[in-house]
């Protein structure tokens, strides 16, 4: 192996005191000796205190409050906190009432939702800035399971008289509540372990072409599904695979129904809130806090809908109870586990994956880190907590989190300011909201929604970036609209990691060339001026090799190459058998120095002796003695077998982008050297890395024939150690063959196959020295 650097050792750790490392001093790490390192990357210290001050840095990374709360800067956040509390608290509680219905309770529950599970996020929770609760894509997603496993048909009819088309809305609601609380508290167990066990990791195979593509479709999803709301047309309730085109069908077969004064409602309040956030959006540097347009066309519309008396006069469908005050604690139905982990495992990564990635925004923006276990901690603690008290699964929403942090919110403060808004609406104040309109929820349900719709510019921007990504993007999105969000996520994760496999099963070879007058080594095909070296062929990989590619990555190398090998060895092979039957028929003759002369056949091949006189040359029919064949197989050979040119001496194949091997294309490696060895092209290795020679060593890479000096840390010192050696002799172009040719022999000559061409080959390599 070449240019392998060294680590000058002094003393093992061990034998050093304190204050032995002040001066650099470097020291010699045994592998029988355990060095432990803390998180951060530093030693751990060895004074007696360390317990204490690790049961501190523990409790703070489970309890962050305890590091931001004591900084907390009172006049300069305080007055901002407030400001932006009340604001994200209106939000909060509105959002919280249109959400529930997307997850096909009463509304009461959203609001349980948006005021327990901050509770605990408030004292676990790493990020200063998001907004904790309810989250329309995460609600869709529990909402179709809750229709599944509590469908209207189940609750028509029972023996207390009804007439069986009847539907028993308080027993619906009931088992609905307990489906909504159970996925809950379950997604919250999930996320939990998932923190302990830090696996935070698995959010990134969710790139954010698949989870552009997904939000969208989920909001297409819940645009039809308010869409039913505003227009108050009866449709049955669908899921999985095309249920959103059964849910259309629906609602055009029963618009005759449409009640107009939720659709004049909606409509109204769909123009009014898009307008005025519009102006929110445009004038943000002007005006110092967001219309709260939500909250006034809330209170507009509830009075509007008691002082007409909507609901009795134009069948008008309203929210009807908000009952004051809180439920007790209730425990989740375990037997329903089984049946709904799979849904609750995708919609928890899906509310981390988008919770996290807002967080991540802000802590940039603001400067400071989250912790993405940490985060799995308090949002599984926040939904087991907000489950056991009947709200449903929240992580966060781009809207209300945007509302928090543009008001001016500083920290958590002004969250925990948003939950006591939630609170007084729950003890208090909800039964103001009785008389609203669900058409005008939906309706702002539907206005929030923009953000999500206009991800669809994002198809064309990535398709002139990058392909790939933009196909995921509609494949995802397409199969989340026909599939069921479930179904079409994991659709969505399957095609994304097919496009990975499949980049690198076929990854990008290429020749490279050398920049005159440098030590750079480029594609030759995408710069000018760039010079390939003469009997050298430069040949690079762009990806990992392994099994999957090591059959593309041979035909790469053949094709770059200009020949196979195993194919130009064969072809030898067979003309040395024709020569040797030549020799035996007297048209071709050895002279004493083993070179062979012509009789009668045009052989620019083989070249004759100058020196030797025609009465000097031996007989061919009576051989005494082992005889050197010199050939040169780039020249016209006087056979019938075409054998093919081989134009270079050296093969150098870069291993700069090749991350990982495995047995297999170790396996193939090896191959391919001793192929090339065999008419005598040395093969080197360059820009590896010590873990793949680690890995070529573990899987018996090298031996005998292959050894470690074909290694080299970089392209051009393999360069120049092959023009070295080109410079002494040492390489040749013309290869030397041995016939053994025995007095009156008439039997064909035999020539080794692959147990035997090493031993052969050898014999080949000391006539070429």
């Amino acid at each position: 192996m070449h240019s392998v650097g060294t680590i000058s050792s002094r003393r093992r750790p061990s034998e050093l005191g304190d204050g032995d490392l002040s001066n650099g001093e470097e020291f010699l790490l045994n592998p029988d000796e355990d060095l432990f390192l803390d998180l951060d990357g530093g030693v751990p210290p060895l004074h007696p205190d360390c317990s204490a001050k690790r049961a501190k840095d523990i409790t703070k990374g489970l309890l962050p409050i305890l590091d931001w709360l004591p900084k907390y800067k009172i006049k300069e956040w305080l007055l901002k906190d407030i400001i932006s509390g009340i604001s994200t608290g209106l939000v909060a509680t509105l959002q919280g009432l249109a959400y529930a219905l997307l997850v096909s309770i009463p509304p009461i529950y959203g609001l349980y939702a948006s005021f327990f599970q901050f509770v605990t996020y408030f004292f676990m929770g790493t990020s200063r800035h998001i907004s904790l609760g309810p989250f329309a894509v995460t609600s869709l997603m529990v909402g179709s399971v809750v229709l599944t496993m509590a469908p209207e048909e189940n609750f028509k009819g029972n023996s207390t008289g009804l007439n069986g088309t009847a539907v028993d809305i308080v027993a619906m609601n009931e088992y609905r509540v307990l489906v909504s609380n159970t996925m809950t508290v379950l997604m919250g167990i999930i996320l939990l372990i998932m923190g302990i066990l830090q696996i935070g990791f698995l959010v990134r195979y969710l790139s954010d072409p698949l989870v552009g593509g997904f939000t969208t479709a989920a909001a297409f999803q819940i645009f039809i599904s308010q869409v039913k709301l505003i227009l108050s047309v009866p449709t049955n309730n669908y899921n999985g695979v095309l249920s959103v085109i059964y849910t259309i069908i629906d609602i055009f077969r029963n618009i005759g129904n449409t009640n107009i004064a939720d659709l004049i409602a909606g409509l109204l309040t769909i123009i009014i809130v898009m307008l005025v956030k519009e102006v929110n959006d445009r004038f943000k540097h002007k005006i110092p806090v967001p219309i709260p347009i939500e909250l006034f066309v809330t209170i507009v519309a509830s009075g509007i809908s008691y002082g007409v008396d909507l609901e009795t006069k134009y069948h008008a469908a309203i929210v009807k109870d908000i009952p004051t005050g809180f439920l007790p604690p209730q425990p989740p139905d375990v037997s329903m586990f089984a049946d709904i982990i799979g849904s609750c495992f995708s919609t928890a990564v899906v509310g981390y994956a988008v919770a996290v990635s807002v967080a991540k925004v802000y802590a940039t923006k603001h400067n400071y880190q989250i912790d993405g276990n940490q985060e799995l901690v308090a949002f599984g603690v926040s939904n087991i907590f907000g489950g056991a008290f009947s709200g449903f699964f929240g992580c966060t929403t781009l809207s209300r989190t945007a509302v928090q942090e543009s008001t001016g919110g500083q920290t958590q403060i002004a969250g925990f300011l948003s939950t006591l808004i939630v609170f007084l609406v729950i003890v208090a104040l909800g039964n103001l909201l009785e008389p609203l309109q669900k058409s005008v929820l939906a309706a702002i349900v539907i206005a929030n929604l923009k953000g999500m719709f206009m991800q669809v510019l994002d198809v064309p921007r990535l398709w002139r970036q990058n392909k790939t990504d933009s196909i995921i993007w509609v494949v995802t999105c397409a199969a989340s609209i026909i599939l069921g969000l479930d179904l079409g996520l994991l659709a969505g994760l399957v095609f994304e990691l097919a496009t990975v496999v499949i980049r690198t099963q076929f990854p990008t070879c290429a020749a490279l060339g050398n920049v005159p007058g440098t030590d750079i080594y480029k594609n030759i095909k995408d710069y000018k001026n760039i010079e390939e070296l003469s009997g050298i062929k430069i040949f690079r990989c762009n990806a990992p090799i392994y099994f999957a590619n090591m059959d593309f990555f041979k035909d790469r190398l053949k094709a770059i190459v200009g020949f196979d090998a195993v194919r130009v060895f064969r072809k030898r092979n067979k003309a040395l058998k024709m020569i040797q039957k030549l020799i035996k028929k007297g048209k071709l003759r050895s002279t004493k120095n083993g070179v062979l002369t012509d009789l009668g056949v045009d052989n620019k091949a083989f070249e004759s002796d100058p020196e030797q006189e025609p009465e000097e040359a031996e007989d061919v029919e009576v051989p005494t003695k082992e005889v050197e064949i010199q050939v040169d197989w780039n020249s016209d050979l006087p056979l019938k077998v075409i054998v093919p040119k081989v134009t270079i001496h050296s093969l150098i194949i870069d291993f700069g982008a090749v991350s990982f091997l495995d047995v297999v294309s170790v396996k193939g490696l090896k191959s391919i050297v001793k192929e090339f060895m065999q008419i005598d092209v040395n093969v080197y290795i360059a820009g590896y890395d010590d873990e793949i020679v680690q890995k070529m060593e573990a899987c018996g890479f090298f031996d005998d024939t292959v050894k470690k000096d074909i290694l080299f840390l970089t392209i051009h010192d393999a360069v120049l150690f092959i023009q070295m050696k080109a410079s002494y002799g040492n390489v040749q172009d013309l290869i030397f063959e041995t016939i053994s040719l025995m007095k009156e022999s008439k039997e064909p000559l035999s020539f080794p196959e692959t147990d035997e061409l090493e031993e052969h080959q050898g014999a080949i390599y000391k006539l070429a020295s």
